[in-house]
């Protein structure tokens, strides 16, 4: 039933992209510089959960690539490369400048020197998750570096640029924004059928059960291409020759917690702390939450940044506030209580 598995996974980056064109032409235009040798300003690609935002980046680089006959890029998740350190490590790692750094002996700013003495061909670095970053003051010192161009990533224009300072804010406001909106069903259903041609065989699924399944993904691509794999592997172990309506139903919540759980587990520690005080709690007010968070961990973060880290959780839909400022309570999302 599955010929290429490769397909439903996450990191996987198609040859060909559905319903993303202006997006892909906008950052091609932006990064177009670089095809005359030139240093591209910087882009700022923003939306919520699977709409495309981390894939249309790397195919555009790699689009670029095959214009351009020496180009270097990287792609940094920094949810899981998020302090310093990481980040230039990974940023080192994609110009082979690694080879000698220690990880525990090697101070951060000779990570810094080295990449700011590269002078070999553009550096296009894809930042994602970027409002994860601990030092954001990390992006101003790579704007200043004349051979690295940069595209950020984030959920939200707010969660990024609400926590600069006026530095770096008056750096980055030539970044060009190119939004991103959720998929309508039917653009999810065309972007399932291509996964389907890619790496199925013939008549495992016919497009009424690919709209089931666009259906229950409510623009997210993500959640799309998780309920699809998980139903084609349960159809394919229990040696069905097609995909039922009813094994894509019964893979929906399995597929869903599956995700929600790869987001919890990838909470960096204080987020992953806030996260389980409410689930416990059931419901919990700003201060009352802020205290047993100070009491759970050994090196707080202000009332600002817990407020940040509170924002992430509720754009990944793991968390819910209610009320104003003074009223405002925290309780998990339906979708993560159940």
């Amino acid at each position: 039933m599955i010929t290429d598995a490769r397909v439903l996974q996450p990191e996987f980056i198609p040859t060909e992209v559905a319903h993303r064109d202006a997006e892909v032409d906008h950052l091609s235009s932006v990064l177009a510089p670089i095809t005359e040798g030139d240093r591209a300003e910087p882009a700022f690609l923003y939306g919520p959960s699977g709409v495309g935002k981390t894939c249309i980046a790397q195919f555009t680089v790699e689009r670029l690539r095959e214009a351009v006959l020496e180009l270097n890029y990287q792609y940094v998740n920094c949810w899981e490369d998020y302090n310093r350190f990481k980040t230039l490590y990974r940023l080192l790692e994609g110009i082979n400048r690694t080879v000698d750094v220690h990880r525990q002996a090697t101070p951060q700013d000779v990570l810094l020197d080295r990449l700011r003495e590269y002078d070999g061909p553009p550096y296009v670095v894809i930042l994602d998750e970027v409002d994860q970053l601990t030092d954001k003051g990390l992006l101003y010192e790579l704007y200043r570096i004349p051979t690295v161009t940069m595209v950020l990533i984030a959920n939200d224009e707010s969660a990024l640029f609400g926590t600069l300072d006026g530095r770096l804010t008056s750096r980055l406001q030539s970044a060009t924004r190119i939004e991103f909106t959720p998929y309508s069903d039917d653009e999810l259903t065309a972007i399932l059928a291509d996964r389907v041609r890619w790496g199925f065989t013939e008549g495992v699924i016919d497009r009424p059960r690919l709209e089931a399944v666009a259906n229950h993904a409510a623009g997210d691509a993500r959640v799309a291409i998780s309920v699809l794999r998980k139903a084609a592997r349960t159809a394919e172990g229990t040696g069905l020759e097609e995909i039922p309506l009813e094994v894509i139903r019964e893979s929906v919540p399995e597929a869903k917690a599956a995700l929600r759980q790869q987001t919890i587990d990838r909470l960096p520690r204080h987020q992953q702390t806030l996260y389980e005080i409410i689930s416990e709690a059931g419901e919990i007010d700003p201060g009352t939450l802020y205290d047993r968070y100070t009491a759970e961990v050994t090196t707080p973060k202000s009332r600002r940044m817990v407020r940040n880290y509170l924002s992430k959780l509720e754009q990944y839909n793991l968390i819910v506030a209610e009320g104003r400022t003074r009223g405002r309570l925290y309780r998990l999302a339906e979708s993560a209580a159940d």
